[in-house]
Order: structure tokens, then sequence, then C-alpha cells
């Protein structure tokens, strides 16, 4: 038997301050904050993924490859939200395939 990788327990993002990174994933994409373990760790729940944030320990770098992607029902109205709680839009959602079952949108992107 062949043992394989299902679903995505936990994603870690180094950020340099965990309190403002806090307040960006909590406060303006809505996530749902679990709890901190100190000044430099705290964890929020994505649709039942936990997103860890902490600050770098050992080799990690500040936003090293740190992307995530959500599935939402309706991109447009979540996009506009999350821009009026105080992201930063670097570019807009678009359309990149339409498949049997869902539409694919890349972006937006976010800070």
């Amino acid at each position: 038997m062949t043992a394989k990788l299902s679903t995505i327990g936990q994603i870690a993002i180094t950020v340099s301050d965990v309190e403002q990174a806090l307040a960006f994933y909590r406060d303006v994409l809505g996530l749902d904050f679990l709890f901190s373990a100190g000044p430099e760790l705290a964890f929020l729940d994505a649709g039942g993924v936990r997103i860890m944030l902490s600050t770098p320990q050992g080799a990690g770098t500040i936003g090293g490859n740190s992307i995530l992607y959500f599935t939402v029902s309706d991109i447009e109205a979540v996009h506009s939200t999350v821009v009026a709680r105080g992201a930063r839009n670097e570019r807009d959602p678009q359309l990149a395939a339409k498949m049997p079952d869902h539409e694919l949108w890349t972006g937006p992107g976010f800070k």
C-alpha cells in the first residue's frame, strides 16, 4: 500500500510582526482566531485548515513562498469586501478557466 497526502491540516506563514499579520488575517480576511502561543505565534482557522503565523525560526524568511488559495462562492463580492476592510489590492480577480464543475479564477492579490 502506498502512503499519500490528502487534506492540508496547517499552513505556516512566516511574517515580520505576528500582531500586525493577525489583524490582517483575522480582521480583514475574516478568518477565525483560534489562539496565540506567545507574541511570536498565532493560529487561525480557514475552513478547517489551520493557519500558523510565526516570526522567522531557523532558516525561515518573511513572506517566502507564502501564497494561500481560498475557495469562495462569489470571488468578486469577496474581493470587494476584503478591499473595503483595508486590504491593498495588488491585482483584480481574473477568470483562468471554466472547468466542468466550477470556474477557476486567479488572483486577487492582497497585502
